[in-house]
């Protein structure tokens, strides 16, 4: 289409593996009712550790132990989950207390690229027409203004830091969250992006993998795609019927898999 110039990727479940997938694991390995762990993170609202780490407010070690107290605030949880635990005949759950494990988890896991999404944004870049920008709550002023032990590194998989030059070589802009201070799905965060790039709303198209997210990109006006899990490429072609370019046709050896960069 015509009337669009840039498309606006989220990173974790989107390009790279969803860290809800760690999250589910986590949950059955500590024995934790589905869906648990989001309830709490997400309920917390604006001043949850996770919300303030990715605003960039909290410095790594801070962050893990409001993290794990957050995670362990049963009281909150279980009123957070109550409706839940009753229409499945779930127990309430016992207490969880291991933030920085948890978080370490997904971090590893999740700093995988997803092919289709890799070969889409390569073939964007190719055809010259529009521009690509990242928006993503993501946590790289922790890892450059605040030093960080190269062991706790290591453990994070933060080798080449949260946002390695691999990764943000892929777009023209990378909106980082904890760099500028806002979050999805608050409307400034999209606003700044859009700001900064030249752009009004209706000439972008927005893919996400979190529903909220993609409501509030909606209500500013953007075009909106949505990514689950495991539908990188149903996504795929959705922006390519979009764009009017070939995304997904004749992949190399290798385009279409889960890869390190």
């Amino acid at each position: 289409m015509a009337h669009l110039k840039a498309v606006i990727f989220d990173i974790g479940g989107v390009l790279m593996r969803s860290p809800f997938i760690v999250i589910a694991a986590y949950e059955r390995k500590l024995g934790l009712p589905e869906n648990y762990l989001n309830c709490s993170i997400v309920a917390r609202g604006p001043n949850g550790a996770w919300q303030r780490f990715e605003r960039g407010e909290l410095s790594l070690f801070p962050f893990y132990e409001q993290f794990s107290r957050d995670l362990s605030d049963t009281g909150n949880g279980n009123v957070w989950y109550a409706a839940y635990c009753k229409r499945r005949g779930i127990a309430p759950p016992r207490q969880f207390s291991s933030g920085p494990q948890l978080f370490g988890s997904m971090m590893r896991e999740s700093g995988v690229y997803d092919g289709h999404m890799l070969r889409a944004i390569r073939r964007i870049r190719a055809a010259g027409k529009h521009r690509i920008i990242a928006l993503t709550n993501n946590f790289a002023r922790t890892s450059t203004e605040n030093p960080i032990p190269p062991s706790e590194l290591a453990f994070l998989g933060w080798d080449l830091g949260a946002t390695p030059s691999t990764l943000r070589g892929l777009f023209d802009d990378f909106c980082d969250s904890s760099e500028l201070g806002a979050r999805k799905p608050e409307p400034r965060f999209y606003t700044i992006a859009l700001e900064r790039n030249g752009l009004e709303p209706q000439q972008t198209i927005f893919l996400d993998d979190i529903g909220i997210n993609l409501r509030a990109a909606k209500e500013l006006g953007m075009e909106t795609i949505h990514v689950p899990i495991g539908g990188t490429l149903a996504a795929v072609k959705k922006l390519e019927a979009k764009l009017g370019i070939d995304l997904t046709s004749n992949p190399i050896e290798g385009e279409s898999t889960m890869a390190k960069l």
